[in-house]
């Protein structure tokens, strides 16, 4: 079994055992919700505020992006590979009357382009996070915030950190990171 397909395999465990749910996209990565309480969380601890663009890489339904427009006013870009989230989160961007403010785009996360963001938001895998550093350094201005649900970005030293209680096997862990600036 390979290292990506047992570290999904923990996650689905994980997530399961801690009574959240869990929907298997494309390729071996699940899809996880962030629970509500943990996404105004890291965006109080990115410190949105209007005028800021929230990017949510391997955005799933959309949540975070969403409840930032509806929360705190701000415009915001899904990026998610799964064609039938990416659909769902349009949906939903209607739904709750933010359509104008958010766009959902089916893209890989590694390839898009992130340097219109000031707040980056993410719940990947610490492979993925690995992946995508150089990208953030490169692409992102001094300045901008990343927050990190549950994983760190190997190299980084956050911030902040803070821990939130979750079910019985697993409490919630956010990051966060400013480009430019050292703990």
């Amino acid at each position: 079994m390979s290292a990506v397909r047992k570290t999904g395999t923990l996650v689905l465990l994980l997530t399961l055992a801690t009574g959240c749910s869990a929907v298997w996209t494309a390729g071996e990565v699940p899809f996880v919700p962030t629970p509500i309480e943990v996404v105004d969380r890291m965006l109080e601890l990115a410190e949105v505020k209007k005028g800021d663009v929230v990017y949510d890489l391997g955005s799933g339904d959309g949540r975070i992006v969403i409840r930032a427009a509806k929360k705190y006013g701000v415009s915001g870009v899904g990026i998610e590979i799964d064609p039938d989230l990416v659909h769902r989160s349009r949906a939903k961007a209607k739904d709750e009357g933010v359509d104008h403010l958010v766009e959902f785009r089916e893209q890989d996360a590694l390839a898009v382009d992130v340097s219109a963001a000031t707040v980056v938001t993410l719940y990947m895998l610490p492979e993925f996070n690995a992946k995508l550093r150089p990208i953030l350094e490169r692409q992102l201005r001094s300045g901008s915030r990343v927050v990190s649900h549950d994983f760190p970005i190997e190299g980084w030293a956050a911030i902040r950190t803070e821990r939130m209680p979750g079910g019985w096997l697993h409490d919630h862990t956010i990051y966060l990171w400013r480009i430019g600036e050292r703990p």
